[in-house]
């Protein structure tokens, strides 16, 4: 999220338009922005999935996110080492996202005493060994309600340099790397009581995309985003970063999730890919091992264009609010 990295997409869901209502999270971020110093000549700071520091050629990424019981998991629907899990990998997501390597991780939990720390601390350190980062140090503390912040530093090394936001151009093709809505469906059957094993696991053990965000952008893609509050909100985050629009020829539907789940549930951690070559990322993704990327559509001049096939593309997705 713009404020790196604010709170993803979690239990509840809600219209939004990015940059919104004055009580919104991307509204304060605006606010907040404009009142503190900009960064250096080269680096990035507020404004993208993570920070950007440190010389060309060897740049550091820094991110934070937090993982609130009851907020962002419902541990009803899930154990303490899912979120452990969840908390991590939403984290290292934004790393995927500017094409980077996740080095090191940092972890603060506050927790009520009753919080049983060795099993939420198993699902972080699987976390960190599945995506190859050491897992450094961290804080921890009581606390009524039980809450995990996760710092990563990672790095992007080479040219070409990390993939901002707000580097798409009009003609630039629009891909996925995966079907979407998968996390959302896993929710509501879990909710249901009636539980699908794989929809399931997408929702409690989402996949951050550390490969295909190195083999986008090694492939030259000019714009990234992970897909944490829906793809039509994260869509708009690219468009208004970018100063262009987007006419969408399909929304890939994961199996048993519907339309809506893909369009605006959010927490999948696929990313949305802008690229100028088309055969080239898919070679990419080909030579990695990955899945193939899939085309959804086209960045556009308009920047007010918001299109799929012949509709208007829902300003849906999930927004925090403050009074």
């Amino acid at each position: 999220m713009p404020l790196p990295n604010s709170a993803h997409t979690r239990a509840a869901r809600s219209g939004v338009t990015p940059g919104g209502p004055a009580g919104g999270e991307f509204a304060f971020i605006d606010r907040l922005t404009s009142r503190l110093p900009g960064p250096p000549a080269g680096e990035i700071w507020i404004g993208d999935d993570a920070a950007v520091l440190g010389p060309v050629g060897s740049r550091t990424l820094l991110t934070t996110d937090i993982t609130a019981a009851g907020v962002h998991a419902d541990l009803a629907l899930m154990g303490l080492d899912d979120l452990g899990w969840r908390a991590v990998a939403t984290a290292v997501s934004d790393i995927a996202a500017m094409g980077g390597r996740a080095d090191h991780i940092l972890v603060a939990v506050a927790a009520p005493p009753s919080t049983d720390l060795d099993t939420l601390y198993a699902g972080v350190a699987e976390a960190a060994a599945a995506y190859s980062c050491s897992f450094v140090g961290g804080d921890l503390s009581n606390a009524p309600d039980l809450v995990v912040v996760v710092t990563v530093q990672g790095t992007a090394d080479g040219e070409p340099g990390p993939v901002l936001r707000s580097g798409a151009h009009s003609g630039d093709h629009l891909f996925v790397t995966g079907s979407l809505g998968a996390s959302a469906a896993g929710l509501r059957t879990l909710r249901s009581g009636v539980e699908d094993p794989a929809l399931a696991e997408a929702h409690r053990r989402p996949r951050a995309r550390l490969a295909e965000g190195d083999a986008a952008r090694r492939a030259g893609a000019t714009a990234m985003i992970d897909i944490s509050d829906g793809l039509a909100a994260d869509l708009a985050h690219i468009a208004r970063a970018s100063a262009v629009g987007f006419r969408l020829d399909t929304v890939p539907v994961a199996p048993g999730a519907t339309v809506e789940e893909a369009v605006g549930g959010g927490e999948d951690y696929e990313l949305v890919v802008a690229v100028p070559d088309a055969t080239r990322l898919t070679a990419a993704f080909t030579a990695a091992g990955l899945r193939p990327p899939i085309r959804i559509g086209v960045c556009t001049s308009d920047p007010s264009q918001r299109q799929w096939e012949d509709r208007e593309f829902p300003p849906t997705g999930f927004e925090h609010h403050w009074s």
